[in-house]
């Protein structure tokens, strides 16, 4: 994975016992630091969520995310250990993948072999159902958002980044479009009313291109995805 390299401000976070050591990603509403605590050099992924960029519904995501993660503690769903506000942001410090995610897994290795393919899917398919317990529907899960523990084919998978998850509780459903088009359920493609379900679907999404290489669908946009257009 590539990496760049924090600045000049190695100083720990305001308000944080963190130190930024290097950026592994960024978004329109936050930025991921490989981080160190400064006392226990632990080393861990520090999310920065920009609040000024959030509107109502992408600060309800944030609350669904943070209630979610701070009640569980499972081996497939990436850990959060604490989280605080401070200079206008809320940060969740979350445990460090060394493995990257699955997206540079597949461009590094091209398709897997069905044993590898199942061992994954198995593993995310354990995430699921404690997303299911907790009635939390993900709406993002594609491969750039499944983090793995080492660079490896017997990794321990993770689901992370919950920025767009959502709360549903059993017979009501989602109308919000969301996610990135290529995982999307065709229910969510065609404006319709959804459930946790779109979870599943985008995991099949990502089992075939686990098999074969690349997606299953070509397109950026929901109309160019949608198989109906």
């Amino acid at each position: 994975m590539e990496t760049e390299t924090a600045p000049d401000n190695t100083e720990p976070v305001k308000g944080g016992d963190y130190v930024l050591e290097s950026k592994l990603g960024e978004g329109s509403f936050s930025t991921v630091w490989k981080a160190e605590h400064r006392l226990s050099g632990q080393v861990v992924a520090l999310k920065q969520v920009y609040l000024s960029r959030l509107n109502r519904h992408l600060r309800s995501c944030l609350d669904c995310e943070l209630n979610f993660l701070s009640s569980v503690n499972h081996p497939n769903i990436v850990r959060l250990f604490e989280f605080f506000q401070a200079e206008g942001s809320i940060f969740l410090v979350l445990e460090f993948c060394a493995g990257g995610n699955l997206a540079s897994f597949i461009r590094l290795h091209g398709r897997v072999q069905e044993q590898i393919a199942r061992g994954f899917m198995q593993q995310l398919g354990a995430a699921l159902e404690v997303l299911n317990s907790h009635h939390i529907i993900h709406r993002d899960l594609k491969p750039e958002n499944i983090l793995l523990s080492v660079p490896k084919d017997d990794a321990v998978l993770k689901i992370s980044d919950f920025g767009l998850s959502r709360s549903v509780h059993p017979s009501d459903y989602a109308e919000t479009v969301c996610g990135t088009p290529l995982y999307m359920a065709p229910e969510v493609l065609q404006f319709q009313r959804y459930d946790e379900k779109v979870d599943m679907w985008s995991v099949g999404a990502i089992l075939f291109e686990l098999l074969n290489g690349y997606p299953p669908f070509r397109g950026r946009t929901n109309v160019q995805v949608s198989p109906w257009s």
